[in-house]
Protein backbone atom coordinates (compact mmCIF):
# COMPACT_ATOMS: atom_id res chain seq x y z
CA UNK A 1 0.00 0.00 0.00
CA UNK A 2 1.06 3.37 -1.26
CA UNK A 3 2.16 6.30 1.73
CA UNK A 4 -0.26 8.64 1.87
CA UNK A 5 0.37 12.55 0.56
CA UNK A 6 0.96 15.02 3.52
CA UNK A 7 -0.94 18.31 2.34
CA UNK A 8 0.84 20.77 4.60
CA UNK A 9 -1.24 24.29 4.96
CA UNK A 10 -5.28 24.10 4.36
CA UNK A 11 -5.72 27.66 2.79
CA UNK A 12 -7.47 28.27 -0.59
CA UNK A 13 -4.37 25.88 -2.46
CA UNK A 14 -4.11 23.46 0.39
CA UNK A 15 -7.70 22.60 0.15
CA UNK A 16 -7.75 22.16 -3.91
CA UNK A 17 -4.53 19.86 -3.37
CA UNK A 18 -6.61 17.86 -0.64
CA UNK A 19 -9.58 17.27 -3.16
CA UNK A 20 -7.67 17.36 -6.13
CA UNK A 21 -5.78 13.98 -4.57
CA UNK A 22 -9.09 12.66 -3.25
CA UNK A 23 -10.92 12.64 -7.27
CA UNK A 24 -7.76 10.50 -7.85
CA UNK A 25 -8.01 8.25 -4.90
CA UNK A 26 -4.92 9.20 -3.55
CA UNK A 27 -4.79 9.20 0.48
CA UNK A 28 -3.93 12.51 2.22
CA UNK A 29 -2.57 13.27 6.09
CA UNK A 30 -3.25 16.57 6.41
CA UNK A 31 -1.55 19.00 8.75
CA UNK A 32 -1.61 23.04 9.54
CA UNK A 33 -0.01 25.63 11.96
CA UNK A 34 -3.75 27.22 12.83
CA UNK A 35 -6.67 24.22 12.26
CA UNK A 36 -10.04 25.49 13.63
CA UNK A 37 -12.43 23.16 15.00
CA UNK A 38 -14.69 23.34 11.86
CA UNK A 39 -11.74 22.72 9.23
CA UNK A 40 -10.89 20.17 10.98
CA UNK A 41 -14.48 18.22 11.44
CA UNK A 42 -14.88 19.22 7.68
CA UNK A 43 -11.96 17.32 6.69
CA UNK A 44 -12.39 14.57 9.16
CA UNK A 45 -16.01 14.02 6.86
CA UNK A 46 -13.96 13.05 3.88
CA UNK A 47 -11.96 10.50 6.18
CA UNK A 48 -8.95 12.36 6.35
CA UNK A 49 -6.36 12.42 9.36
CA UNK A 50 -6.00 15.85 10.59
CA UNK A 51 -3.49 17.13 12.58
CA UNK A 52 -2.69 20.39 14.37
CA UNK A 53 0.47 22.12 14.50
CA UNK A 54 2.94 19.21 14.92
CA UNK A 55 6.64 19.35 15.77
CA UNK A 56 9.24 17.53 17.50
CA UNK A 57 8.70 13.92 16.67
CA UNK A 58 5.12 14.01 15.66
CA UNK A 59 6.28 15.94 12.40
CA UNK A 60 9.27 13.61 11.86
CA UNK A 61 6.81 10.90 11.87
CA UNK A 62 4.51 12.64 9.67
CA UNK A 63 7.12 13.12 6.91
CA UNK A 64 8.28 9.94 7.11
CA UNK A 65 5.46 8.22 6.54
CA UNK A 66 4.64 10.42 3.33
CA UNK A 67 4.84 9.50 -0.40
CA UNK A 68 5.63 13.61 -0.71
CA UNK A 69 5.15 16.64 1.25
CA UNK A 70 2.64 19.10 -0.56
CA UNK A 71 2.79 22.18 1.31
CA UNK A 72 0.58 25.29 0.60
CA UNK A 73 1.83 28.75 -1.05
CA UNK A 74 1.72 30.27 2.71
CA UNK A 75 4.33 27.51 4.16
CA UNK A 76 7.67 29.44 4.05
CA UNK A 77 10.58 28.18 3.23
CA UNK A 78 12.38 27.76 6.33
CA UNK A 79 9.00 26.10 7.95
CA UNK A 80 9.96 23.09 10.07
CA UNK A 81 8.19 20.83 7.40
CA UNK A 82 10.20 21.98 4.85
CA UNK A 83 13.53 21.54 7.07
CA UNK A 84 11.87 17.84 7.50
CA UNK A 85 11.41 17.38 4.29
CA UNK A 86 14.79 18.11 3.11
CA UNK A 87 16.39 16.66 5.88
CA UNK A 88 14.59 13.27 5.06
CA UNK A 89 15.26 13.39 1.25
CA UNK A 90 11.42 13.97 0.80
CA UNK A 91 9.98 15.65 -2.75
CA UNK A 92 8.38 18.71 -2.34
CA UNK A 93 5.51 19.32 -4.71
CA UNK A 94 3.76 22.20 -4.96
CA UNK A 95 0.06 22.63 -6.50
CA UNK A 96 1.91 23.85 -9.76
CA UNK A 97 4.02 20.49 -9.96
CA UNK A 98 1.13 18.27 -8.64
CA UNK A 99 -0.99 19.72 -11.45
CA UNK A 100 1.70 19.44 -14.00
CA UNK A 101 2.76 15.87 -13.78
CA UNK A 102 -1.25 14.79 -13.94
CA UNK A 103 -1.96 16.70 -16.91
CA UNK A 104 1.25 15.68 -18.58
CA UNK A 105 -0.39 12.42 -18.26
CA UNK A 106 -3.77 13.13 -19.71
CA UNK A 107 -5.67 11.02 -22.57
CA UNK A 108 -4.82 13.37 -26.14
CA UNK A 109 -2.19 15.37 -24.45
CA UNK A 110 -1.35 18.01 -21.95
CA UNK A 111 -3.40 21.52 -22.87
CA UNK A 112 -1.24 24.18 -23.66
CA UNK A 113 0.11 26.82 -20.49
CA UNK A 114 1.31 30.08 -20.52
CA UNK A 115 2.88 31.70 -17.19
CA UNK A 116 3.19 34.80 -15.90
CA UNK A 117 5.82 35.55 -12.64
CA UNK A 118 7.19 38.68 -11.36
CA UNK A 119 6.85 40.74 -8.47
CA UNK A 120 4.67 43.38 -9.28
CA UNK A 121 2.39 43.05 -12.43
CA UNK A 122 1.35 39.54 -12.58
CA UNK A 123 -2.08 39.56 -12.39
CA UNK A 124 -2.98 42.56 -14.92
CA UNK A 125 -0.68 40.81 -17.42
CA UNK A 126 -2.26 37.22 -16.43
CA UNK A 127 -5.97 39.08 -17.40
CA UNK A 128 -4.20 40.57 -20.03
CA UNK A 129 -3.41 37.22 -21.90
CA UNK A 130 -6.76 35.87 -20.35
CA UNK A 131 -8.57 38.29 -22.60
CA UNK A 132 -6.18 37.84 -25.77
CA UNK A 133 -6.61 34.04 -25.90
CA UNK A 134 -10.62 34.50 -25.33
CA UNK A 135 -10.62 36.48 -28.23
CA UNK A 136 -8.74 34.10 -30.55
CA UNK A 137 -11.71 31.90 -29.55
CA UNK A 138 -10.26 29.42 -26.53
CA UNK A 139 -12.21 28.26 -23.77
CA UNK A 140 -8.99 29.40 -21.13
CA UNK A 141 -8.62 30.29 -17.53
CA UNK A 142 -6.73 32.24 -15.45
CA UNK A 143 -5.56 29.80 -12.60
CA UNK A 144 -2.30 29.62 -10.03
CA UNK A 145 -2.05 32.38 -7.66
CA UNK A 146 -5.36 33.24 -8.47
CA UNK A 147 -9.25 32.47 -7.20
CA UNK A 148 -8.95 29.15 -8.78
CA UNK A 149 -5.44 27.23 -7.94
CA UNK A 150 -4.77 25.11 -11.22
CA UNK A 151 -5.68 21.64 -9.65
CA UNK A 152 -8.62 23.18 -9.57
CA UNK A 153 -8.65 24.32 -13.40
CA UNK A 154 -7.54 21.14 -14.57
CA UNK A 155 -10.86 19.45 -13.76
CA UNK A 156 -12.55 21.96 -15.54
CA UNK A 157 -14.04 22.48 -19.28
CA UNK A 158 -10.97 24.36 -21.00
CA UNK A 159 -8.73 24.05 -23.39
CA UNK A 160 -5.74 26.08 -22.16
CA UNK A 161 -4.33 27.80 -19.18
CA UNK A 162 -2.54 30.80 -18.13
CA UNK A 163 -0.84 30.60 -14.76
CA UNK A 164 -0.49 33.21 -12.26
CA UNK A 165 3.10 31.87 -11.05
CA UNK A 166 4.31 33.52 -7.33
CA UNK A 167 7.77 32.54 -6.14
CA UNK A 168 5.50 30.77 -3.43
CA UNK A 169 4.00 28.50 -6.16
CA UNK A 170 7.98 28.39 -7.77
CA UNK A 171 10.12 27.74 -5.06
CA UNK A 172 10.42 23.67 -5.12
CA UNK A 173 9.25 23.33 -8.52
CA UNK A 174 10.99 20.09 -10.27
CA UNK A 175 8.37 19.42 -13.28
CA UNK A 176 6.53 22.62 -14.03
CA UNK A 177 6.67 24.07 -17.37
CA UNK A 178 4.96 26.53 -19.75
CA UNK A 179 4.76 26.76 -23.89
CA UNK A 180 5.62 30.47 -23.16
CA UNK A 181 6.29 32.08 -19.75
CA UNK A 182 7.28 35.20 -18.51
CA UNK A 183 9.22 37.44 -15.75
CA UNK A 184 8.50 40.59 -15.72
CA UNK A 185 10.41 42.02 -12.63
CA UNK A 186 12.27 41.30 -9.09
CA UNK A 187 12.65 43.68 -6.63
CA UNK A 188 12.36 42.88 -2.86
CA UNK A 189 8.84 41.45 -1.76
CA UNK A 190 7.78 38.35 0.61
CA UNK A 191 10.94 38.80 2.55
CA UNK A 192 8.57 37.17 5.23
CA UNK A 193 8.26 34.06 2.76
CA UNK A 194 12.18 33.76 1.70
CA UNK A 195 14.89 33.66 3.70
CA UNK A 196 16.96 35.99 1.47
CA UNK A 197 16.97 37.71 -1.41
CA UNK A 198 18.84 35.58 -3.16
CA UNK A 199 16.60 32.70 -2.74
CA UNK A 200 13.54 34.60 -3.34
CA UNK A 201 15.47 35.77 -7.04
CA UNK A 202 16.14 31.53 -7.07
CA UNK A 203 12.05 30.69 -6.53
CA UNK A 204 11.70 33.20 -9.61
CA UNK A 205 13.98 31.72 -11.95
CA UNK A 206 12.90 28.46 -11.61
CA UNK A 207 9.90 29.75 -13.84
CA UNK A 208 12.50 28.28 -16.75
CA UNK A 209 13.90 25.27 -14.65
CA UNK A 210 12.33 23.06 -17.21
CA UNK A 211 11.88 25.06 -20.77
CA UNK A 212 11.97 22.63 -23.61
CA UNK A 213 14.21 24.25 -26.92
CA UNK A 214 10.64 24.66 -28.50
CA UNK A 215 9.46 26.79 -25.58
CA UNK A 216 9.64 31.05 -25.02
CA UNK A 217 11.05 32.80 -22.29
CA UNK A 218 10.40 36.32 -22.02
CA UNK A 219 11.98 38.97 -20.26
CA UNK A 220 11.41 42.78 -19.74
CA UNK A 221 14.16 45.39 -20.81
CA UNK A 222 15.88 46.93 -17.93
CA UNK A 223 15.79 44.37 -15.65
CA UNK A 224 19.13 43.21 -14.99
CA UNK A 225 18.41 39.99 -12.72
CA UNK A 226 15.75 38.77 -15.12
CA UNK A 227 17.86 39.31 -18.14
CA UNK A 228 20.84 37.60 -16.71
CA UNK A 229 18.27 34.52 -16.03
CA UNK A 230 16.54 35.10 -19.45
CA UNK A 231 20.62 34.66 -21.35
CA UNK A 232 20.66 31.57 -20.25
CA UNK A 233 17.45 29.85 -21.04
CA UNK A 234 17.75 26.74 -23.11
CA UNK A 235 14.77 27.64 -25.03
CA UNK A 236 13.87 30.49 -27.47
CA UNK A 237 14.36 34.12 -25.95
CA UNK A 238 12.85 37.24 -26.12
CA UNK A 239 12.61 40.92 -24.89
CA UNK A 240 10.25 43.09 -24.16
CA UNK A 241 10.54 46.90 -24.12
CA UNK A 242 13.50 48.97 -25.07
CA UNK A 243 15.10 47.50 -28.23
CA UNK A 244 13.44 44.48 -27.81
CA UNK A 245 11.53 42.11 -29.72
CA UNK A 246 8.65 43.48 -28.65
CA UNK A 247 8.36 47.14 -28.36
CA UNK A 248 7.04 50.57 -28.30
CA UNK A 249 7.64 52.12 -32.04
CA UNK A 250 6.98 56.01 -32.36
CA UNK A 251 3.48 54.92 -30.21
CA UNK A 252 2.54 51.28 -32.09
CA UNK A 253 2.79 48.38 -29.94
CA UNK A 254 5.09 46.24 -32.42
CA UNK A 255 6.38 42.75 -32.42
CA UNK A 256 8.51 40.45 -34.53
CA UNK A 257 5.65 39.76 -37.09
CA UNK A 258 5.36 44.03 -37.10
CA UNK A 259 2.33 46.05 -35.61
CA UNK A 260 0.27 44.61 -33.39
CA UNK A 261 -1.94 47.90 -31.97
CA UNK A 262 -1.35 51.57 -31.83
CA UNK A 263 -0.93 52.76 -27.71
CA UNK A 264 -3.52 55.11 -27.42
CA UNK A 265 -6.34 52.11 -28.26
CA UNK A 266 -5.63 51.16 -24.86
CA UNK A 267 -7.78 52.27 -22.28
CA UNK A 268 -4.93 53.32 -20.30
CA UNK A 269 -1.54 53.73 -21.36
CA UNK A 270 0.49 54.13 -18.82
CA UNK A 271 4.48 53.16 -19.05
CA UNK A 272 3.28 49.53 -17.31
CA UNK A 273 0.08 49.39 -19.57
CA UNK A 274 2.19 49.22 -22.58
CA UNK A 275 5.21 46.94 -21.27
CA UNK A 276 2.34 44.56 -19.97
CA UNK A 277 0.26 44.91 -23.02
CA UNK A 278 3.54 43.78 -24.79
CA UNK A 279 4.42 40.58 -22.50
CA UNK A 280 0.87 39.44 -22.58
CA UNK A 281 0.84 39.63 -26.70
CA UNK A 282 4.08 38.26 -26.64
CA UNK A 283 3.00 35.26 -24.40
CA UNK A 284 0.13 34.65 -26.96
CA UNK A 285 1.53 35.32 -30.31
CA UNK A 286 5.16 33.16 -29.49
CA UNK A 287 3.11 30.28 -28.10
CA UNK A 288 1.09 30.12 -31.44
CA UNK A 289 -2.40 30.50 -29.43
CA UNK A 290 -3.46 33.95 -30.65
CA UNK A 291 -2.77 36.38 -33.35
CA UNK A 292 -1.92 40.38 -33.45
CA UNK A 293 -4.90 40.98 -34.30
CA UNK A 294 -6.91 39.23 -31.49
CA UNK A 295 -4.26 40.74 -28.96
CA UNK A 296 -5.49 44.21 -30.53
CA UNK A 297 -9.13 43.01 -29.96
CA UNK A 298 -8.81 42.18 -26.44
CA UNK A 299 -6.15 44.99 -24.99
CA UNK A 300 -8.33 47.87 -26.66
CA UNK A 301 -11.30 46.58 -24.38
CA UNK A 302 -9.42 45.31 -21.70
CA UNK A 303 -10.11 47.63 -18.01
CA UNK A 304 -7.26 47.24 -15.47
CA UNK A 305 -8.81 45.63 -12.37
CA UNK A 306 -9.15 47.34 -9.37
CA UNK A 307 -6.92 49.17 -6.88
CA UNK A 308 -4.29 49.01 -9.47
CA UNK A 309 -3.48 53.02 -10.34
CA UNK A 310 -7.66 52.93 -11.02
CA UNK A 311 -9.22 56.51 -11.84
CA UNK A 312 -11.72 57.57 -9.22
CA UNK A 313 -12.63 60.94 -10.07
CA UNK A 314 -11.48 64.66 -10.86
CA UNK A 315 -12.30 68.21 -9.28
CA UNK A 316 -10.36 71.30 -9.62
CA UNK A 317 -7.98 69.93 -12.18
CA UNK A 318 -7.05 67.30 -9.42
CA UNK A 319 -6.68 63.60 -10.54
CA UNK A 320 -7.30 60.99 -7.44
CA UNK A 321 -6.31 56.99 -8.36
CA UNK A 322 -6.69 54.21 -6.17
CA UNK A 323 -3.07 52.00 -6.50
CA UNK A 324 -4.03 50.22 -3.31
CA UNK A 325 -2.71 46.79 -4.60
CA UNK A 326 0.86 48.65 -4.37
CA UNK A 327 2.29 46.83 -1.40
CA UNK A 328 6.05 47.06 -2.36
CA UNK A 329 8.54 49.91 -3.09
CA UNK A 330 8.73 48.59 -6.38
CA UNK A 331 5.03 49.27 -6.81
CA UNK A 332 4.87 52.65 -5.84
CA UNK A 333 7.86 53.67 -8.16
CA UNK A 334 6.31 52.37 -11.00
CA UNK A 335 3.27 54.18 -10.28
CA UNK A 336 4.89 57.41 -10.07
CA UNK A 337 6.43 56.54 -12.96
CA UNK A 338 3.03 57.73 -14.64
CA UNK A 339 2.82 61.29 -13.18
CA UNK A 340 4.38 64.08 -13.14
CA UNK A 341 3.62 65.51 -10.24
CA UNK A 342 2.16 63.39 -7.35
CA UNK A 343 0.69 64.42 -3.85
CA UNK A 344 1.43 60.30 -2.46
CA UNK A 345 -0.44 58.51 0.16
CA UNK A 346 1.78 56.17 1.21
CA UNK A 347 2.60 53.96 4.31
CA UNK A 348 0.79 50.54 6.34
CA UNK A 349 2.44 47.59 7.70
CA UNK A 350 5.87 47.28 6.30
CA UNK A 351 7.45 43.47 5.12
CA UNK A 352 10.68 44.11 6.06
CA UNK A 353 11.37 45.89 3.09
CA UNK A 354 13.35 48.85 2.37
CA UNK A 355 10.61 51.82 1.51
CA UNK A 356 13.92 54.08 0.90
CA UNK A 357 13.63 52.73 -2.70
CA UNK A 358 10.61 54.64 -3.32
CA UNK A 359 12.46 57.86 -3.16
CA UNK A 360 13.78 56.89 -6.53
CA UNK A 361 11.09 58.63 -8.62
CA UNK A 362 10.98 61.68 -5.82
CA UNK A 363 11.27 64.03 -8.32
CA UNK A 364 7.45 63.67 -9.48
CA UNK A 365 6.20 63.66 -5.91
CA UNK A 366 5.02 67.14 -4.83
CA UNK A 367 4.33 66.50 -1.24
CA UNK A 368 3.40 63.28 0.83
CA UNK A 369 0.71 61.98 3.24
CA UNK A 370 2.35 59.41 5.57
CA UNK A 371 -0.43 57.12 6.92
CA UNK A 372 -0.06 53.86 8.84
CA UNK A 373 2.74 51.86 11.26
CA UNK A 374 5.17 52.78 8.47
CA UNK A 375 4.00 56.40 9.10
CA UNK A 376 7.55 57.76 10.63
CA UNK A 377 9.70 55.76 8.16
CA UNK A 378 8.00 57.45 5.10
CA UNK A 379 8.66 60.84 6.90
CA UNK A 380 12.22 60.07 7.51
CA UNK A 381 12.25 59.08 3.22
CA UNK A 382 11.07 62.28 2.44
CA UNK A 383 12.51 64.65 5.29
CA UNK A 384 14.28 67.65 3.76
CA UNK A 385 13.42 66.29 -0.09
CA UNK A 386 9.32 66.88 0.37
CA UNK A 387 6.88 68.67 2.26
CA UNK A 388 5.64 65.70 4.28
CA UNK A 389 1.94 65.27 6.75
CA UNK A 390 1.23 62.51 8.80
CA UNK A 391 -2.54 61.32 8.92
CA UNK A 392 -3.60 58.91 12.07
CA UNK A 393 -6.96 57.79 9.60
CA UNK A 394 -7.39 57.67 5.57
CA UNK A 395 -10.23 60.15 6.36
CA UNK A 396 -7.42 62.63 7.60
CA UNK A 397 -5.77 61.15 4.65
CA UNK A 398 -7.91 62.43 2.07
CA UNK A 399 -8.39 65.79 4.10
CA UNK A 400 -5.03 66.53 4.25
CA UNK A 401 -4.31 65.54 0.48
CA UNK A 402 -7.23 67.93 -1.21
CA UNK A 403 -4.97 70.83 0.94
CA UNK A 404 -2.08 69.98 -0.60
CA UNK A 405 -2.92 69.37 -4.43
CA UNK A 406 -3.52 71.94 -6.49
CA UNK A 407 -4.56 72.13 -10.61
CA UNK A 408 -2.34 69.13 -12.60
CA UNK A 409 -1.54 67.24 -9.78
CA UNK A 410 -2.23 64.19 -9.32
CA UNK A 411 -3.48 62.42 -5.75
CA UNK A 412 -2.14 59.02 -5.31
CA UNK A 413 -3.02 56.39 -2.95
CA UNK A 414 0.40 53.85 -3.81
CA UNK A 415 1.05 52.64 -0.40
CA UNK A 416 3.97 50.29 -0.87
CA UNK A 417 2.77 48.24 2.26
CA UNK A 418 0.59 46.05 3.53
CA UNK A 419 -2.81 47.21 4.73
CA UNK A 420 -3.36 44.59 7.93
CA UNK A 421 -2.65 47.84 10.49
CA UNK A 422 -5.91 49.38 9.34
CA UNK A 423 -7.85 46.95 6.69
CA UNK A 424 -8.30 43.78 6.01
CA UNK A 425 -6.48 43.54 2.97
CA UNK A 426 -5.26 46.22 0.26
CA UNK A 427 -9.10 45.84 -1.67
CA UNK A 428 -10.45 47.06 1.73
CA UNK A 429 -8.44 49.96 1.67
CA UNK A 430 -8.65 50.82 -1.72
CA UNK A 431 -12.67 50.63 -1.06
CA UNK A 432 -12.71 53.27 2.35
CA UNK A 433 -10.42 55.83 0.24
CA UNK A 434 -12.73 55.44 -3.10
CA UNK A 435 -15.32 56.14 -0.90
CA UNK A 436 -13.56 59.20 0.93
CA UNK A 437 -12.66 60.16 -2.18
CA UNK A 438 -15.70 60.16 -4.23
CA UNK A 439 -17.79 62.09 -0.82
CA UNK A 440 -15.04 64.50 -1.24
CA UNK A 441 -15.85 64.82 -4.62
CA UNK A 442 -19.23 64.74 -4.50
CA UNK A 443 -19.02 68.23 -1.74
CA UNK A 444 -16.66 70.02 -4.44
CA UNK A 445 -19.47 69.26 -7.09
CA UNK A 446 -22.53 70.44 -4.72
CA UNK A 447 -20.47 73.50 -4.05
CA UNK A 448 -20.32 74.55 -7.52
CA UNK A 449 -23.80 74.54 -7.77
CA UNK A 450 -24.37 76.21 -4.99
CA UNK A 451 -21.96 79.17 -6.23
Amino acid sequence: MSKPVLVYGVGVAGLATVNFLLRRNIDVIVADDQLDESKQVELRKLGIEVVAAPSGNVLRDLVANSSYVAPAPGIPENHPVINEAVLQHKNLKTELDIAYEWESERTGGARPIVAVTGTDGKTTTVMMTEAILQAAGRKTLACGNTEVPLVDALDMEVDSFVVEASSFRLAFIESFRAEASAWLNFDSDHLDWHTSMSTYEAAKARIWRNVRATDTAIGVSGEVEVLKHLQVATCRRRVVGGSGDYRNVDGTLTGPQGAIMASTDLRRSLPHDVSNALVASALCIESGLATSAHAATALSAYTAPHHRIEFIGEADGVQWFDDSKATSPHAVVTALRGFESVVLIAGGRNKGLDLGQIAVEASRVKSVVAIGESAEMISQIFAGLKPVVVADSMQAAVEQATRMASAHDVVLLSPGCTSFDWYGGYAERGDHFAVLVRQYLSSVRSQGVQK
